[in-house]
């Protein structure tokens, strides 16, 4: 799974709604006397309470979602990475190897094509200036004996 932005804004909206919930929660104790219906506990409205546990629920709510924040970015920087042999350059993929075409196709539902970058067309165009000059020397020297 790579986490892309759309997917990392909905955990953390996600997780808003889990943390707002709680507060929510929190605060209908206070209101409607749950523990007074429950377990036969005080009566009273405690609003020192229910702010505490709100600032607590709060201060949770911001490490982890710092957390999760820093835990996602690690993720989607750590699946940016592409496995790709130094020999054959086929790619890694879920335990197979892929030609890249092959990668390309299943991972991105795209064509590929291939092309020239202007490094590499630049060094063929040299090395081809270069060449006709190696075919004259090779054809100066002298031939090789005939074999008998």
């Amino acid at each position: 799974m790579i986490a892309t932005k759309h997917s990392v804004e909905s955990i953390l909206r996600r997780e808003a709604i889990g943390f707002s919930l709680i507060i929510v929660l929190s605060w209908a104790t206070e209101i409607f006397q749950f523990p007074h219906l429950l377990f036969d506990g005080p009566a009273a409205f405690n609003l020192n309470r229910a702010l505490l546990r709100t600032v607590v629920v709060m201060a949770i709510w911001a490490w982890v979602h710092l957390a999760t924040k820093r835990v996602l970015r690690r993720l989607h920087h750590l699946e940016e990475y592409l496995l790709v042999c130094s020999w054959c350059r086929k790619v890694g993929h879920e335990g197979t190897w892929l030609s890249m075409e092959e990668y390309f196709g299943s991972k991105f539902d795209t064509e590929t094509s291939h092309g020239i970058c202007p490094d590499c067309a630049r060094k063929t165009m040299d090395r081809l200036h270069r060449q006709p000059v190696q075919l004259d020397e090779l054809s100066r020297k002298d031939p090789p004996p005939p074999t008998t």
